[in-house]
């Protein structure tokens, strides 16, 4: 199973016509703040091609804002690739780090983070701008999808480091990836991307809860069976198909089989769940203007689900072989070159 797996998806992606503007801008950014030290960072860096994700997964943002939703899109990826199991304290440092970023969008804007490094001084800056103009409902909604998500992150490092990652049954696997895939806050952003917000009673409803959940779990599986191969490599049990080959105790192409039914089946119930859209447009007796929100909410969802796929399809991050870029990455125990966490 390997990264060109393909699938059958319904909807398109446009994408940004601002992505070599916001690039260029964003990659000086980056070398800037700090995120990558070295010119092998910085390689691995740009063949993962996150620019492109962002266009794709927010292609109606402006210039301006697609720089801002590249800094922040680069930052979970980025603090996602800091564990190193071969130092005993990386795990204290990572929850450490995890809990400044939970609370950043809990403090005041500006407010200069209290655990120092790069991605906590990154994120302050980017929460500032991401947050601006935005509700306070719809900021405490994001910050909550998010700080679940760094939650989650720090539980799957913990149990790497305790060597008890490959112990997840398939449904706890299922609803654990739900939250480590960090799809919620990301569509969350699709509305700071276009300046509009979902009606709160539409966000509460059982169709839109079990819609982004459905989303999150599409998304999330899609992206054990592309980045299989690279996990494999590296002893990483957080993915699907590890999980079914376990559990099961089938084959790895029985298994990456399985994923994939798995993955369309969801697909398939998000489909029809999405359309029962005017139907719960009619019962929540939504107004003109209304209904143009829940619309462009639901284009949020359909632009993550394709555009992140169409992205992980030509990914560096997920590629078998980056002409040694990976190898000296892992040879580290990490996913990146670069050390992030250090001040």
């Amino acid at each position: 199973m390997s990264q060109d797996v393909r699938f059958d998806l319904p909807f398109d992606t446009p994408v940004s016509r601002h992505l070599e503007y916001a690039r260029a801008r964003h990659l000086r950014w980056i070398w800037d703040m700090g995120l990558v030290r070295s010119r092998a960072g910085f390689e691995e860096y740009t063949s993962w091609d996150l620019p492109q994700a962002a266009a794709r997964t927010y292609p109606y943002a402006s210039a301006d804002d697609m720089v801002v939703l590249m800094n922040w899109f680069s930052l979970a990826f980025l603090f996602d690739d800091q564990f190193d199991a071969n130092q005993p304290d990386r795990a204290d440092r990572i929850a450490e780090v995890a809990r400044e970023l939970i609370v950043t969008p809990l403090r005041p804007s500006g407010t200069v983070p209290r655990v120092s490094c790069p991605i906590t001084l990154a994120w302050a800056e980017v929460w500032g701008r991401l947050s601006d103009g935005m509700s306070l409902t719809w900021q405490t909604r994001f910050a909550a999808s998010w700080g679940r998500f760094l939650v989650a992150h720090c539980e799957e490092v913990d149990l790497a480091a305790r060597g008890l990652e490959g112990t997840l049954g398939l449904d706890e696997y299922a609803l654990f990836r739900r939250r480590t895939v960090g799809i919620h806050h990301s569509i969350d952003a699709g509305e700071r991307s276009r300046g509009f917000e979902v009606p709160a009673q539409v966000m509460g409803h059982p169709v839109m809860e079990r819609m982004r959940d459905l989303a999150a779990d599409t998304i999330g599986f899609m992206n054990d069976i592309h980045s299989f191969e690279r996990e494999k490599r590296r002893g990483d049990g957080h993915n699907l198909i590890a999980v079914l080959h376990r559990e099961r105790g089938c084959s790895w192409q029985e298994a990456a089989d399985e994923a994939y039914r798995m993955t369309v089946s969801c697909l398939d119930e998000y489909l029809e769940l999405e359309a029962r859209i005017p139907a719960m447009c009619d019962e929540l007796g939504l107004d003109t203007g209304e209904r143009e929100r829940v619309r462009m909410g639901v284009e949020a969802v359909q632009h993550w689900i394709n555009g992140n796929y169409e992205w992980a399809l030509v990914s560096g991050r997920y590629a078998a072989d980056k002409d040694g870029i990976v190898a000296s990455a892992e040879l580290s125990g990490r996913g990146s070159v670069d050390d992030l966490l250090a001040v």
